[in-house]
């Protein structure tokens, strides 16, 4: 018996068309002999199956089913392909929980955590997890510029802290421009990260759960053309991600160690892939990301691929181990 997949993809953020193209790359890699595969939108206004003919049957959000001509269709799995809200923060995790469905993500606590950058970084401190200086606002907070600057330094990076994809991340050199890259920050989120900048070579790990075991990805540097790796570099090929990173065993070796220390002591199941920057010969967390980008261009198949895993084998590995687990 084929497996019926639901691949839910759009989502509630920024992110949404980057979430649309990733899902698309699930539904047309996904071996058809397999799988009976549905393409699902999830928007704010509603949730609907769409078919090859662009028509749309909406979900029925009691059981997660659809019914096409009098016929009721249920999901053996989803694959979650929305990055930002609400596939990548809990939300979804949590409902699919709730009806005992499985799905490819991790589950709706470590989703919730490592959505929150600043949460994220706290829980793994006292596991020696080495992170940036860091600097926290609330929406409504008073801007002290003095102090933000006596405690991460010029330049720095202002963050949503609960926003995909380089939304609303801004690099300040002057302290006349903190304000400015607040307020347009707090445009994408109600609470704001600001980080010392780390001058070192960047990297992106990919840690992912395969054939039941916790494997790391070949390493990525990533070179940005921009300022920093931001949403031009990520999306309109305005950087440069090279697998394998150019850098010392040494060096990867370290940087092996922490990203799987991290997913392990988190408990994550399903893809993650973590940014780190080397300060002073160690590698310091910036973030993770439970739903990376699933498209070609992303830097996730990109590192699977350079192991030897095509995209189908990527997918169907990740839809086994959520029916496994």
């Amino acid at each position: 018996m084929k497996k019926n997949i639901a691949i839910i993809m759009g989502g509630y953020s920024s992110e949404y068309k980057i979430s649309l193209k990733s899902g698309n790359v699930v539904y047309n890699t996904l071996n058809k002999e397999k799988y009976n595969a549905y393409r699902i939108h999830i928007f704010k206004d509603k949730w609907v199956y769409v078919n090859d003919s662009n028509e749309e049957f909406p979900i029925d959000k009691n059981d997660f089913s659809i019914t096409i001509n009098d016929n009721k269709i249920v999901f053996d799995c989803v694959f979650n392909a929305i990055h930002g809200a609400p596939g990548e923060d809990g939300y979804m995790q949590a409902y699919f929980e709730l009806l005992g469905l499985p799905q490819t993500s991790c589950g709706m606590y470590q989703a919730a955590l490592t959505f929150n950058k600043r949460d994220l970084l706290a829980t793994l401190k006292p596991f020696g997890i080495k992170t940036a200086d860091s600097y926290y606002l609330n929406l409504g907070d008073a801007i002290n510029e003095d102090a933000i600057v006596d405690k991460v330094g010029l330049p720095c990076f202002v963050k949503a802290n609960k926003a995909g994809s380089s939304f609303g991340i801004y690099k300040v050199y002057k302290k006349e421009d903190l304000k400015a890259a607040i307020k347009s920050s707090f445009k994408e989120d109600d609470e704001i990260i600001i980080e010392q900048f780390l001058d070192g070579v960047e990297v992106s790990v990919g840690v992912i759960s395969y054939k039941g075991k916790i494997i790391v990805l070949p390493i990525t540097e990533i070179v940005s053309e921009n300022d920093f790796f931001d949403y031009a570099a990520k999306y309109e090929g305005k950087s440069q991600e090279i697998t394998p990173a150019r850098i010392s065993d040494d060096y990867a070796n370290k940087v092996r160690i922490e990203a799987k220390k991290v997913y392990k002591i988190l408990g994550m199941k399903g893809f993650s892939r973590s940014e780190f920057i080397f300060k002073n010969d160690e590698p310091h967390l910036l973030e993770m990301n439970t739903v990376p980008g699933l498209t070609k261009e992303s830097i996730l198949p990109q590192q699977a691929a350079e192991a030897g895993i095509n995209l189908q084998e990527l997918f169907t590995n990740a839809i086994e181990e959520a029916l496994n687990n």
